[in-house]
């Protein structure tokens, strides 16, 4: 069913917001030129469809996420840039110095995604040998002076275990309103203990809706990473999920071999999770086939919202969705949090 106007996923639901993000292409072998026309057009459909921000990936096989960020910031108006942020690649302050020029360019505002990396070959190949929850503890210390930086103390000083500063001052100074948001993962209790530490939303991979249990209250947020297919019916939306996403047996063992060389978390505990029998709508074959790196929900608009509404009444605030092959895709994804609302006020 083609969907005509964009339907926009700014809503409330039980009295409480939910963000909704997107995600960003990556180069994938395309032409350069494609590419870049690609990341404007999945930026300006995830504006119009009305996402607060746009997650941008980082890892050593990518390019520098702040050169997107500067894309999406010329040809949107009010979209988030979100970008990974890897301590290994660069210095506390030279993210503050990044987050606000960019404000001071452009007046907006920009979310980070704090990561402590989980590709081992990549971190060795740049000689950062520190162990999993070793490398929590440095961001933690990393993303405080990222943020005392940003938050206009007159000057920064710090003696920690991993970073030194001595009256460090950030210019030119940051306007409060576009402070950044802070996201870092929450699959792992050295992920969740930073995110406390930093004030961060706690961002994970998602069970099933009916396994996850309510987060608790301990004063920060917390969102997940899905992506959705939906359509009137289960069985359009399966036809499409199954046509997008066919089984592959080379995706199959590059996903075997980045578990293998991965000491996420999260990517060994979605490896080792069962899909439900009985027409669930929670799908692994894309991450299984090595296509994305989050499950998917399939299924029809009302089946999906209901989805939504349960793991929004366990916490979860914020979702952020798999990277959007078209605009009409976000159209659709969008009558689903719309429907989340009428369910949730029903």
């Amino acid at each position: 069913m083609p969907i005509t106007p964009v339907t926009r996923m700014e809503t409330t639901l039980a009295d409480q917001c939910i963000e909704v993000f997107s995600t960003c292409p990556v180069p994938g072998g395309a032409d350069r030129q494609v590419f870049l026309q690609r990341v404007i057009d999945v930026a300006s459909w995830s504006e119009e469809a009305g996402c607060k921000g746009i997650l941008i990936y980082s890892d050593n096989s990518l390019i520098d996420p702040w050169m997107v960020c500067q894309i999406i910031l010329e040809n949107t108006q009010h979209l988030c840039p979100l970008p990974a942020i890897q301590p290994v690649y660069a210095h506390p302050y030279a993210i503050a110095k990044s987050v606000t020029t960019l404000a001071y360019l452009y007046g907006r505002r920009i979310c980070l995604n704090m990561i402590a990396g989980g590709f081992t070959n990549d971190l060795l190949a740049l000689n950062d040998t520190t162990p999993h929850d070793k490398r929590y503890a440095r961001l933690i210390e990393y993303t405080i002076i990222i943020k005392e930086l940003l938050a206009g103390e007159s000057t920064v000083s710090r003696d920690g275990e991993f970073y030194k500063v001595d009256r460090l001052r950030l210019t030119p100074p940051l306007d409060r309103a576009l402070f950044p948001g802070i996201f870092v993962s929450g699959s792992s209790d050295a992920g969740l203990a930073a995110a406390r530490a930093i004030g961060a939303t706690a961002v994970k991979y998602p069970k099933p809706a009916g396994e996850e249990i309510a987060v608790p209250s301990d004063g920060i947020n917390y969102g997940i990473r899905v992506g959705i297919i939906t359509r009137e019916t289960d069985d359009e939306a399966w036809r499409v999920a199954r046509a997008r996403f066919p089984e592959d047996r080379k995706g199959q063992l590059a996903h075997q071999l980045t578990i293998k060389k991965s000491d996420s978390v999260w990517h060994k505990e979605l490896s080792c999770v069962d899909e439900q029998s009985g027409g669930s709508p929670y799908w692994l074959v894309p991450f299984q086939n090595y296509k994305t790196f989050c499950p998917y929900l399939v299924g029809s608009y009302e089946r999906i919202a209901h989805e939504v509404v349960r793991y929004a009444e366990a916490g979860y605030k914020t979702f952020i969705l798999d990277i959007p092959p078209t605009q009409e895709e976000l159209s659709h994804i969008g009558l689903v949090f719309k429907q989340s609302l009428r369910l949730a006020i029903a």
